[in-house]
């Protein structure tokens, strides 16, 4: 499989850890990882360097996921790139904004790498 360059953005340290893991344990071997604290962050870094995957956090501090989205497609930072929200809201109504904003996927926490590779390898392999 080719080189995947994924941003996870997340406040917490330890969920980007597991983000990652759950990406190679779901097949994802020649993964390079860009991390973010915050929206805000993860906006910086799309700035500068290019990604094939998005996983971000709903709730975060300063800018949420739903507004690092919104701002993600505002800007045009990463048009064609898969945005895949992580929450551990159990609403609807989350999603649905998530998927209006342009998320192409969601998974709730906590998850398996099992459904990180049903949500995330059909979006890297529809590139």
């Amino acid at each position: 499989m080719r080189e995947v360059r994924a941003l996870i953005v997340d406040d917490s340290s330890v969920m980007r850890k597991i983000v990652e893991r759950a990406l190679r344990q779901a097949g994802l071997d020649a993964l390079v990882v860009h991390e973010a604290g915050s929206g805000t962050e993860g906006l910086e870094v799309l700035k500068s360097t290019p990604v094939d995957l998005i996983l971000s956090d709903i709730n975060m501090p300063s800018m949420d996921g739903l507004e690092f989205l919104r701002q993600i497609r505002a800007q045009r930072l990463a048009p064609d790139v898969p945005v895949v929200m992580i929450t551990t809201e159990s609403s609807e109504e989350h999603v649905k904004q998530a998927i209006l904003a342009g998320a192409q996927g969601y998974i709730r926490k906590p998850f398996t790498p099992e459904q990180v590779k049903e949500r995330v390898l059909p979006l890297l392999n529809a590139m």
